[in-house]
């Protein structure tokens, strides 16, 4: 029997690179683990042939893929959905690493191709937030203006390029109006973004919409500046199958 007692570390830090790139809008949140071994293999012949290098990584992916569902059930409710819809993607041991460094590459290029949102490395994963002054809908409408389209064709080529990701999208609103309406109308505005993405060549299969409505505000709706903080959608964005089939290849299992 193997007892696997895990600490979960959030180190939220900023870093720059040599690339010359302005990384402080990109928070590096990174999920240490501390594994406990208080009893070990007595009974299982495959686990006592393996070296410690597939030992290690066989362990780091169950607890990566343990913490995964535990943070992203957790943190999907009530809490930040989107995040938690990135945690929840969470594969662990050397696969995630191989993945972790994709996104990297594509953080930060979605922070160079639109500079002022807010783009979080999460995990394995990537949560975007566009406020109001990126994606903007004129009110009570679900259609893009021309200004929110301009800036979701600079994260296309983006999207593209790493293809092999899953997008999730959810909208949001302020408080004014019936909760009911509002959780109507987000749906409809997360739709109008995937559709739109969709229309410039990207697959719809990788995209899921959520409407949530008046949830999870990230400012009061008591002043005008938060309600239009509130207005927003978010991005998580995740690894396909396809995406860790090949980085578990690429890392030997």
């Amino acid at each position: 029997m193997l007892e696997v007692k895990i600490k979960i570390l959030y180190i939220n830090s900023k870093k720059s690179t040599n690339l010359n790139i302005d990384m402080k809008k990109i928070t590096i949140i990174a999920l240490g683990l501390v594994l406990t071994i208080s009893s070990v293999f007595t009974s299982c012949d495959a686990v006592k042939n393996t070296n410690n290098t597939q030992k290690g990584a066989g362990i780091g992916a169950v607890a990566g893929g343990l913490l995964g569902a535990v943070l992203g059930n957790n943190l999907g409710k009530g809490g930040n959905a989107a995040l938690g819809a990135v945690l929840g993607g969470v594969v662990g041991g050397v696969a995630g690493g191989v993945i972790g460094n994709k996104m990297d590459k594509q953080a930060r290029q979605i922070d160079q191709a639109l500079p002022g949102t807010n783009v979080e490395r999460v995990g394995e994963g990537i949560h975007l937030t566009l406020n109001e002054n990126s994606v903007r809908f004129d009110t009570n409408r679900t259609t893009l203006t021309a200004s929110a389209q301009t800036n979701l064709d600079k994260l296309i080529p983006v999207f593209k390029e790493y293809s092999d990701t899953n997008i999730e999208i959810f909208g949001y609103t302020d408080s004014t109006g019936s909760a009911e309406y509002n959780l109507s109308l987000s749906q409809k505005r997360a739709v109008a973004v995937k559709d739109y993405l969709v229309s410039k060549g990207l697959n719809a299969l990788r995209f899921k919409t959520f409407g949530l409505g008046i949830a999870d505000p990230i400012a009061t709706n008591d002043t005008p500046e938060g309600r239009s903080q509130n207005r927003r959608v978010e991005f998580a964005i995740t690894a396909n199958s396809k995406m860790v089939e090949d980085a578990q290849k690429g890392s030997g299992h």
